[in-house]
C-alpha cells in the first residue's frame, strides 16, 4: 500500500541516508536492499514507477542462453543463480516456465552446442534441469511448429514475471521497513560538497510545481538510460549506448503456446522467443541501436515488427501469422556499457558501478538486480552507518477462504504476496469478478486505483494493470464503457476523465498499438504532449 501523496512529500525534509534517483527495477532493487539492512532510503521517480524500461521487457527472469555464446559466463552464472534465488523469495510472482528449444538439420545452434550450453545452465543451477525430446514429443507439446528438418530439441526450465509489479512489490516491501518513495518527483538538481560528493538533490513535484531540496549522505544515479544525463549533470562523458528491444503482443488463441519457445531468426542467426503470458503470446526481442529523444515513449518501428513476424513464419508456418494478428506492440530502451561492438547485440550485459561524486549504476539486466544493489551497497558502505541484520520480505500466505473460486485466490497472492487479503476485504463482491478475457480482477482495479499511486490512467493500464495489452485496441472501448465505475474508483470528475482518456489513447496510439498493415516506415508527427491536454483542467 502506498501512502498518500501528500504525506510521501512531507518526509522529503526528513534525514535519509540514500537518495536512490530513478524508479525502475534497479532503483527498487536498491531500496529494497538498502531498507532490508535498516538504512533511511528515499527513491524519487520522475515519472511513474517502472515507467521505463521496467514494464517493457520481455517478462522473463532467466539465465541468459545466448550470453554463453558470446562468453559472458559471469553473468549467465550471476543470472541462473538469481533466477532460483527469485522464485523462492517471490513465489507467484516469479513463477516457473518451461521452455523448448527446437532442433533443425544444417540450422544454428545444432545439439552439440545446445547440450553443452544447458549442460552449464544445470552447472550453474546446481541441479539437472533440461531433458532431450525427440521430434514426437516436442510436436506433442508444441504442435505449430515447423515440420521440415526438424531433429528434436530440448525442454528447460526459465521463470516469468510481471515486471512492473515486480518494481511495485519491491517498493512496497522497502516502505514497510521504513523507507520513503515518490513518483512524479523529477530530480532537477544535484548538491555538491567541496570534495566532490553529491549530498544531496532539488526535487520538483511534476503535479504541482512546488520544489524542495533532500539531504542524504550518498545520492545513487538508478536512471538507466538516462544515467548520462544525471552523470552530465557533473561534467561526466556519456559511457552508455542505447538499445531498443521490441515486442509482439498475439492473442493468446492466435498464437497459443503452453511454455516458452526458443527460435532462431533466419536471416541473422539470432535467438528469439515466443512466450504465454497473462492469457497473450508475447514475442521478442530486436535489438537496434534507439537515438531518439528519451523524453518521448518509445515504439517498435515497422522495420521490427517486420523482422520478428519474419522469424515466427519460419517457426510456425502453419499458423499464417501476419500484421493484422497483432493486438499491440511495445519497445524498451536498455541502458548497456557501450564499446561499440557490431552488431548491437553482442554488447556485454554486464552491470557497472561508477563513484564520481554521485553512485551510478547501470547496466546489467532485470533477473540480476539484486546483485547490482549488493555491488553499489557495498562501494559506499564506509559512508553509510552500521547496517542491521537484514530483515526478510513479509511473504506469509494469507488465510484461505474457502468459500471463493481457487483461480481467484491464486490470483490475489500472486500480485499482493500478503496483501491480497487486505485487497480482498477492500473488494464489495461486485469487484470478484475476472475482467472477461483476462485473467484481471476488478478488484484488482478497484485496489490500484485507490492504494497504489495511480496519478494517470495510462499508470493504470499500462503498468498497475496490463490491461493497455491484454484487452484489445487497448482497452479504449472497454475504458468508455466502464467510464463511470472507473471514475469513481479514481475520484476524477468528468472532466478530468475526459482529458486522461484522451492522453491515454493518444499515448497508446503512438508506442503501443501495432503499425498499419503497408503503413508508413516512419513515426508519425509528434502529438499533444500531456501538459497540452492536461492545461485546460487548471
Amino acid at each position: 500500500m502506498m501512502p498518500p501523496r501528500a504525506e510521501a512529500w512531507a518526509r522529503l525534509s526528513e534525514p535519509w541516508d540514500l537518495v536512490i534517483v530513478g524508479g525502475g527495477i534497479t532503483g527498487a532493487g536498491l531500496l529494497f536492499e538498502a531498507a532490508r539492512l535498516g538504512f533511511r532510503a528515499l527513491l524519487l521517480e520522475g515519472r511513474d514507477f517502472a515507467w521505463g524500461t521496467s514494464s517493457r521487457s520481455g517478462k522473463m527472469v532467466h539465465g541468459g542462453l545466448r550470453y554463453l555464446r558470446q562468453g559472458q559466463f559471469r553473468t549467465t552464472w550471476h543470472s541462473v543463480r538469481e533466477r532460483e534465488a527469485l522464485l523462492r523469495l517471490w513465489p507467484g510472482l516469479v513463477r516457473p516456465l518451461g521452455f523448448l528449444m527446437p532442433l533443425y538439420r544444417a540450422e544454428p545452434p545444432g545439439r552439440p552446442a545446445a547440450a553443452l550450453g544447458l549442460w552449464l545452465y544445470d552447472l550453474f543451477a546446481g541441479h539437472p534441469t533440461h531433458r532431450y525430446l525427440d521430434p514426437e514429443r516436442l510436436l506433442e507439446q508444441s504442435p505449430h511448429l515447423r515440420r521440415e528438418g526438424l531433429q528434436g530439441g530440448y525442454a528447460y526450465p526459465e521463470a516469468l514475471t510481471d515486471d512492473a509489479r515486480l518494481v511495485l512489490a519491491l517498493i512496497q516491501e522497502a516502505l514497510r521497513l521504513g523507507a520513503g518513495a515518490l513518483n512524479y518527483a523529477r530530480v532537477e538538481g544535484l548538491r555538491q560538497t567541496r570534495a566532490g560528493h553529491v549530498e544531496g538533490v532539488m526535487v520538483r513535484d511534476v503535479l504541482t510545481g512546488r520544489e524542495a531540496e533532500v539531504g542524504a549522505r550518498v545520492v545513487i544515479n538508478a536512471t538507466g538510460p538516462w544515467a548520462d544525463g544525471l552523470r552530465g549533470q557533473l561534467g561526466r562523458p556519456p559511457r552508455l549506448r542505447l538499445l531498443r528491444g521490441s515486442h509482439l503482443i498475439f492473442p493468446g488463441w492466435r498464437l497459443p503456446l503452453a511454455q516458452g519457445l526458443i527460435m532462431i531468426h533466419p536471416v541473422d542467426g539470432r535467438p528469439l522467443y515466443a512466450l504465454p503470458w497473462e492469457g497473450v503470446t508475447l514475442v521478442g526481442t530486436t535489438d537496434v541501436d534507439h537515438d531518439q529523444d528519451l523524453e518521448e515513449e518509445p515504439a517498435a518501428a515497422p522495420a521490427e515488427v517486420d523482422y520478428l513476424l519474419t522469424a515466427l513464419r519460419r517457426a510456425f508456418p502453419f499458423l499464417d501469422l501476419t500484421e493484422a494478428d497483432l493486438q499491440a506492440t511495445f519497445a524498451g530502451v536498455r541502458a548497456v556499457i557501450g564499446t561499440g561492438r557490431q552488431p548491437p547485440s553482442r554488447e556485454p550485459r554486464d552491470h557497472a558501478v561508477w563513484d564520481e561524486g554521485i553512485l551510478t549504476v547501470t547496466g546489467g539486466k532485470l533477473t540480476t538486480f539484486r546483485v547490482m544493489a549488493r555491488d553499489a551497497l557495498g562501494r559506499i558502505r564506509r559512508r553509510l552507518p552500521a547496517p542491521r541484520p537484514p530483515a526478510r520480505p513479509a511473504l506469509a500466505p494469507p488465510e484461505i477462504r474457502r468459500d471463493l473460486d481457487p483461480r481467484l485466490l491464486r490470483r490475489l497472492w500472486s500480485r499482493y504476496g500478503p496483501m491480497a487479503d487486505t485487497v480482498l476485504q477492500a473488494a464489495p463482491a461486485e469487484d470478484l469478478a475476472f475482467i472477461p478475457g483476462t485473467p484481471v480482477l476488478w478488484a484488482e482495479v478497484r485496489w490500484a486505483a485507490g492504494h497504489e499511486a495511480v496519478v494517470h490512467l495510462d499508470d493504470l493500464m499500462l503498468r498497475r494493470t496490463r490491461l493497455g495489452v491484454l484487452l484489445p485496441q487497448g482497452g479504449i472501448p472497454w475504458l468508455r464503457r466502464h467510464g463511470d465505475r472507473l471514475q469513481s474508483m479514481l475520484g476524477w470528475d468528468e472532466a478530468r476523465w475526459l482529458t486522461e482518456l484522451e492522453c491515454y489513447q493518444e499515448i497508446w496510439r503512438r508506442a503501443w498499438q501495432p503499425p498499419a498493415p503497408g503503413g508508413p516506415q516512419t513515426p508519425a508527427p509528434r502529438a499533444r504532449t500531456r501538459a497540452d491536454l492536461m492545461r485546460g483542467l487548471g
